[in-house]
């Protein structure tokens, strides 16, 4: 089950720095894995990503699924306060995580 998190648009000058010059919107969800809540090896909270660029005359969405973080909601709830207020996007979140967490990000090894 998702569940809407948040949403933040990138800043213009941080675009404009980057030579972008459309917006760009991230918005960030809550997953509960209902299917594998009583699998022993699984966690039971993800993450969504989806990023949206408005550029002219096309709207391009990318999003990524981190499907297997934690069993503790508190934890993901931390994580995507993080991600919103940093402006994560789909391409470096996992990356993210293992910086929050200290040790690599493997869905494998959930906390």
């Amino acid at each position: 089950m998702r569940t809407f998190f948040g949403s933040t648009f990138i800043e213009k000058d941080k675009l404009e720095e980057a030579e972008i010059y459309h917006p760009i919107k991230l918005e960030y969800y809550k997953e509960i894995n209902e299917d594998d809540i009583q699998k022993i090896d699984k966690a039971k909270y993800g993450i969504t990503i989806v990023k949206t660029e408005y550029k002219e005359n096309n709207l391009e969405v990318e999003t990524k699924n981190i499907k297997y973080i934690t069993n503790d909601e508190k934890e993901e709830d931390r994580i995507l306060s993080i991600f919103k207020e940093n402006k994560v996007t789909p391409i470096n979140s996992e990356e993210v995580i293992s910086d929050i967490w200290g040790h690599p990000f493997s869905p494998i090894n959930f906390i």
